[in-house]
C-alpha cells in the first residue's frame, strides 16, 4: 500500500494520507485489521476541487475514450481477484467464494456499464428548424457506498457516473474502506488525475460530503433512515440525488413447486451474504398446502450450512459485518421470543469473538410483528402462510418498502401474472437477486429515488439539453 505502508486515499491522482486514522475491524474476530485515513474537511475540499478541475477535460473526451478507461479499470480489478477477495472477506466477513463473486462482478459491472450509450433524439427537423435533445454531464458527483457489498455497489456508481462525463468523489463505508482504497491504488494510473477520487472517514464525513456545495449530484446506497438525511442535506442546493435504500422483499411460493428442489434456492434467496442484501428475501409467503413440508425442508437444509469465519475452508455464511447491526438483529430475535413466536431454528447468538448469529427461522409469526414489518438485514427469516393470491398480494404490498420481490411457481405464466402485481422496482420469477448493468434497478416508495443500471441509470447522471437551430 501507499503512505508508509498504510492505506491511502486517492485525491487528484495522488495517494495521500490524513492527519488522523481510524481502525477497521475483522468482524469474524473483532480484532483490528488495519487503519484507514480519517479525512478532514480540508481533505474533502481538496478532493472536490480536484474533481471540479478535472471535469471539463474529462467531459470533452469522446464516449469511446471514456469507455476505454472504464474497461481498463474493470481489467485491473479482474487481474487482482485473489488479493481483493481476501481483503474483502477480512473486512466485510463474507466467505471467500462470495467475496470472489463480488470482486469479479465489480470488474464486469464496469465493463458492462461501458457498453451503454446515451440517447440523442431529433424531435423536429422541419423546414423552419432542427430541434435535438441530448444528454450532458451534471458535473461532480459525490458517491457513498455501503458495507454489505462495498466494491460492486461502488462500481454501480463509478461506471455510469464516469462514462457520462462526470467526475467523482467516492466514499466507502467506514466499516469496509480497505478494498475500495486498494482498488483506488490499482486504478490510480489508469484514470486521469482528479476524475475519480476516493476518500475515507468516520461518521462525520458522510454529512460533510452530502452538504458540500461543490457537488452537483449525490448517489447514495444505504438505509432508508440515512437516505432521508441525505435527501434533506441535498435539498438546499437542489442537488440531484439517486437513493438506493432498504427493502422488505416478499417471496411468494405457490403450491405447485417441487418442495425438495426449491428449498435450497429459497434458503439462499434469504441468507446469501448472511441476509445482508437489500434485495434478499425478507418475508417468505408459502401457500398453506405446502407450508409444513417446505418449512421443514428449509429448516433441514439450513442445518447443513456452515456458519463461521469467511476465511476458513467450507464456511458458507460469515458474521454480521458490524456491532451496531449485530445488536439490531439480536434485538429483533429477542422481540420475537418475547412475543412468543415459534422459533424453529437458531435464535441465540453464537458465543465467542465475532459478530455471529446462527441462521434463525420463525414459524408463521403475526403479520403485524416487527420481524415481518421491519427489514432485518441479517440471518433471520419469517415464514408466513397464505391461502390465495389476492390475500398474499395484499399482504406483500402492505409495506413502506418496494425494492424487490419474487414469485415461485411451476407455472411461469401464472407466476408472471402475479409478479406484475407485486409493488416493487424489481420482481423475479423462479430466481432472485439477478442484476445486470444493462437493466434498470431501483425502488418504489421508501426504497429509494431514481434507478441504477441500464440506460435509465445512465441518464440519472445527466441533464437533458435541447438545442434548437433556426434554418435559413
Amino acid at each position: 500500500m501507499a503512505n508508509n505502508g498504510g492505506y491511502a486515499m486517492l485525491i487528484g491522482g495522488k495517494l495521500v494520507g490524513a492527519d488522523q486514522r481510524f481502525d477497521v475491524l475483522n468482524p469474524a474476530t473483532e480484532q483490528v485489521l488495519a487503519s484507514a485515513p480519517d479525512a478532514s474537511e480540508a481533505d474533502l475540499d481538496a478532493a472536490v476541487a480536484a474533481a471540479r478541475a478535472a471535469q471539463p477535460a474529462w467531459a470533452a473526451k469522446t464516449m469511446d475514450e471514456r469507455r476505454a478507461v472504464l474497461n481498463a479499470m474493470g481489467d485491473a480489478i479482474l487481474a487482482n481477484v485473489d488479493e481483493l477477495k481476501r481483503l474483502l472477506t477480512s473486512e466485510q466477513g463474507k466467505p471467500h467464494h462470495e467475496a470472489e463473486g463480488e470482486v469479479i462482478g465489480a470488474g464486469y459491472w464496469l465493463k458492462g456499464a461501458a457498453s451503454l450509450d446515451l440517447p440523442r433524439e431529433v424531435v423536429e427537423d422541419s423546414a423552419e428548424r432542427r430541434v435535438e435533445t441530448r444528454r450532458v454531464p451534471l458535473g461532480v458527483v459525490g458517491a457513498i457506498a455501503p458495507w454489505n457489498f462495498p466494491l460492486i455497489l461502488a462500481m454501480f456508481k463509478v461506471g455510469p457516473g464516469l462514462l457520462t462525463g462526470n467526475t467523482m468523489v467516492l466514499k466507502p463505508s467506514p466499516f469496509t474502506p480497505l478494498t475500495t482504497l486498494r482498488f483506488a491504488e490499482l486504478v490510480k494510473d489508469i484514470v486521469p488525475a482528479g476524475v475519480l477520487n476516493v476518500i475515507t472517514g468516520g461518521d462525520r464525513l458522510g454529512p460533510w460530503l452530502t452538504a458540500h456545495p461543490g457537488f452537483d449530484k449525490i448517489s447514495f446506497t444505504g438505509s432508508t433512515a440515512t437516505g432521508r438525511k441525505v435527501m434533506e442535506s441535498a435539498a438546499p442546493r437542489l442537488k440531484r440525488i439517486t437513493l438506493e435504500l432498504g427493502g422488505n422483499d416478499p417471496a411468494i411460493v405457490m403450491p405447485d413447486v417441487d418442495v425438495a428442489e426449491i428449498a435450497p434456492k429459497l434458503f439462499w434467496a434469504a441468507f446469501n451474504n448472511n441476509g445482508q442484501i437489500c434485495i434478499a428475501t425478507k418475508r417468505m409467503y408459502i401457500h398453506k398446502d405446502i407450508y409444513a413440508p417446505l418449512r421443514d425442508a428449509i429448516v433441514e437444509y439450513a442445518k447443513t450450512v456452515k456458519v463461521g469465519d469467511g476465511s476458513e475452508q467450507g464456511t458458507q455464511i460469515g458474521p454480521i459485518n458490524n456491532r451496531a447491526q449485530y445488536d439490531r438483529v439480536k434485538g429483533l430475535i429477542a422481540d420475537s421470543r418475547a412475543q412468543g413466536h415459534n422459533i424453529v431454528l437458531g435464535g441465540d447468538a453464537i458465543e465467542g469473538p465475532g459478530y455471529f448469529i446462527p441462521v434463525t427461522i420463525i414459524d408463521n409469526p403475526p403479520e403485524t410483528s416487527r420481524i415481518v414489518q421491519e427489514e432485518q438485514f441479517g440471518p433471520v427469516l419469517p415464514l408466513l402462510q397464505f391461502d390465495n393470491v389476492e390475500d398474499v398480494l395484499a399482504r406483500a404490498n402492505a409495506s413502506d418498502y418496494g425494492l424487490g420481490g419474487s414469485v415461485w411457481s411451476a407455472d411461469t405464466d401464472r407466476a408472471l401474472a402475479i409478479a406484475e402485481r407485486v409493488a416493487s422496482g424489481t420482481v423475479w420469477v423462479n430466481e432472485t437477486q439477478a442484476l445486470s448493468p444493462l437493466a434498470a434497478f431501483g425502488g418504489m416508495r421508501q426504497s429509494g429515488v431514481g434507478v441504477e443500471g441500464g440506460r435509465e441509470g445512465l441518464m440519472e447522471y445527466t441533464a437533458a439539453q435541447t438545442i434548437s437551430v433556426r434554418k435559413g
